[in-house]
């Protein structure tokens, strides 16, 4: 894996280079071959010195993705390090039941090594279905909608596009929005 390592307020130390390279070379064993991907990472001090730590992987059909503010900046390495093992732990059962009615999982998943049955058994169960007409409208109503509702996340029709958008409330207490294509 190449590593991306910036950091925004800190100076990057070679000591934290190489416990970041080392913690995340370990996700090494959840994979067949060493996968040829950029992990990309941000560090960030801010001035109440807590850290905040961004890890991205880019892979073929997955992203990677882990963040995590922390008081010390190790031990947000060593959690950023646990998230992305559940997540590709979560991943590869995913794809183990999706496929394990046909002939080979390896030819669906060929970078993961096999999967431990026992292994974080998640149930990807389905417990609820909310069926609704989207209204057309603008984001700020939406935003207000889903104020109005207690949510931190909100589905509706553009009225200026007529397609299907998603506003959500960001950690920061923005809010964000997700334009279908």
């Amino acid at each position: 894996m190449n590593y991306n390592i910036r950091g925004e307020n800190i100076e990057v130390t070679p000591a934290i280079r190489d416990y970041l390279e080392k913690k995340i070379a370990k996700l090494d064993r959840y994979f067949t071959e060493s996968p040829d991907a950029s992990v990309n990472v941000n560090l960030k001090v801010y001035p109440d010195k807590k850290s905040k730590v961004e890890v991205t992987i880019p892979m073929p059909n997955l992203v990677l993705r882990a963040e995590e503010a922390n008081e010390d900046m190790y031990a947000g390495i060593d959690l950023i390090t646990d998230k992305l093992e559940r997540q590709i732990r979560k991943h590869k059962t995913k794809v183990n039941r999706k496929f394990r009615e046909k002939a080979n999982v390896r030819e669906y998943a060929p970078i993961f090594t096999e999967v431990d049955q026992h292994e974080e058994e998640e149930d990807l169960e389905v417990v609820r279905t909310k069926s609704f007409d989207l209204k057309p409208m603008d984001s700020e109503e939406a935003i207000l909608q889903m104020n109005m509702l207690g949510h931190n996340f909100y589905v509706f029709t553009n009225a200026e596009t007529n397609r299907t958008n998603v506003v959500y409330k960001r950690k920061d207490g923005r809010y964000g929005l997700i334009e279908a294509q």
